[in-house]
């Protein structure tokens, strides 16, 4: 076997490929959300989310690690896992992004609520805890795939080189 001379992220920057990802983005309400605490320390865990306002939004309470992290650092990094086969790893959708912290009575929240876009993160009295308090994560410009758009046959045969794609969801400046 010939080592290839490309690399295995093929760029996209078509339309289709972009659906796909927003698509997955949109749809599904399960991810692992990386942060890093103020002594450099990182931290993933799984948590459910939605998808609203060009962010996704996740509940978790005030003085749960990740929110302590994400208020001394913003920086996160997001996974979406899903199936697309029966076997072999799932598909990924991942990202880095920018997280804040918002108020329960923040009325951009309460928007959103009242428009039933937080049903997932906002059910199983969420918002009757007193130390709650939401996610906002935006993403980067750039977001990467694993499997997503990929022929099934190419990637059960080469997966090192035929399951990575690149979208930009924009022209911003933190596309990297």
């Amino acid at each position: 076997m010939t080592t290839p001379t490309f690399s295995p992220t093929i760029q996209h920057t078509d339309q289709k490929q972009l659906r796909k990802v927003r698509k997955v983005i949109d749809s599904k309400t399960f991810a692992t959300l990386a942060t890093v605490s103020p002594t450099g320390r990182p931290h993933v865990a799984g948590v459910l989310y939605e998808a609203a306002g060009g962010a996704l939004w996740v509940h978790t309470m005030r003085s749960s690690r990740k929110a302590r992290s994400i208020a001394a650092n913003p920086h996160v990094a997001v996974v979406i896992p899903f199936r697309k086969l029966p076997a072999g790893p799932p598909y990924t959708v991942q990202f880095q992004g920018t997280a804040r912290l918002v108020s329960m009575s923040d009325p951009e929240v309460i928007d959103l609520i009242a428009a039933g876009e937080l049903k997932t993160v906002s059910a199983h009295g969420a918002l009757d805890e007193p130390d709650g308090v939401f996610v906002r994560i935006v993403p980067n410009a750039t977001v990467h795939s694993y499997g997503l758009g990929a022929n099934p046959i190419d990637l059960i045969r080469d997966p090192l080189h035929t399951g990575a794609r690149t979208v930009r969801l924009e022209d911003r400046e933190d596309a990297r």
